[in-house]
């Protein structure tokens, strides 16, 4: 059985400038945690939920006040404990579209945890120091190819002290879940990139962090198929959601926020329709 999916019927009569299409919610830096956040996921009840994946950190793993890798930007609002990143871009979502999802609540669950499969798109953080128990390359592998779509974010290029094993380990890992998947770079002309917001250039992406290029996009295709479903899509050497965590607080730029709202809607858009 495929996994559910909820078509997003899109407003097409909305036009967005640069400045509006800017999340304003929050505005504070949130209190850090002390090791492990709590997570309290709310009743599935079929409308769209922001799902992020959990796993065991890699040596090194760990931020400020021990916050472990997957978490990196969930950071509780002092009301439900949950991500300012994926409220705010559900909150773009809910504005533009007829999504009508949760921009209240999110979800974190492991690979491995049955209750992942109720949402068909999720979202990996920090890939360098992502490691998987062989039950959870088991269930990644059913999850993908039940029809569930990744998001990958957030990691450095290979030989950064900072990022464990950068690429060279998020490879290695969809290797042990799909031995016969095969990551390719992507080409801006994919249906990916039109899904919504019509993206026309990797060179308007914003660089979050380092001064080691742009970024990159990497999917892996259903049977390899560059025509076929794409099951993951990987933001290399970036952080996208870094613009969707602090677009309304004036840490990043209002133009450079816009470019990554429209990836991460178009993300989303795409999760839900293929």
């Amino acid at each position: 059985m495929r996994l559910p999916r909820f078509l997003a019927a899109i407003s097409c009569s909305v036009l967005l400038s640069g400045a509006v299409l800017v999340a304003q919610f929050g505005g504070q830096f949130p209190r850090g945690f002390l090791g492990e956040p709590r997570v309290s996921n709310p009743t599935y009840d079929g409308r769209f939920t922001f799902a992020r994946v959990k796993y065991a950190p890699g040596p090194g793993g760990f931020y400020y006040r021990g916050l472990p890798a997957w978490a990196h930007g969930y950071i509780p609002d002092g009301r439900r404990g949950s991500n300012r990143a994926e409220f705010s871009l559900v909150k773009i979502l809910n504005e533009i579209s007829y999504l009508n999802g949760h921009d209240d609540s999110s979800v974190v669950f492991g690979f491995d945890d049955p209750e992942l499969f109720k949402y068909p798109t999720a979202y990996l953080t920090e890939p360098g120091f992502w490691t998987m128990t062989d039950k959870e390359a088991e269930s990644l592998r059913a999850y993908l190819l039940k029809g569930g779509f990744l998001i990958v974010d957030d990691f450095r290029h290979d030989g950064d002290p900072r990022q464990g094993g950068g690429w060279a380990n998020m490879e290695a890992n969809f290797r042990r879940a799909l031995p016969e998947g095969r990551l390719v770079k992507m080409e801006i002309s994919h249906p990916i990139f039109d899904s919504f917001f019509h993206i026309d250039s990797f060179n308007l992406i914003p660089q979050s962090y380092d001064a080691m290029g742009p970024p990159e996009f990497w999917g892996l295709f259903e049977d390899n198929d560059p025509n076929k479903r794409l099951m993951v899509i990987v933001n290399y050497s970036t952080d996208v959601s870094d613009f969707w965590e602090f677009s309304a607080t004036g840490f990043r730029p209002i133009e450079e926020s816009n470019e990554a709202y429209k990836l991460g809607v178009n993300y989303i858009i795409y999760g839900m329709t293929h």
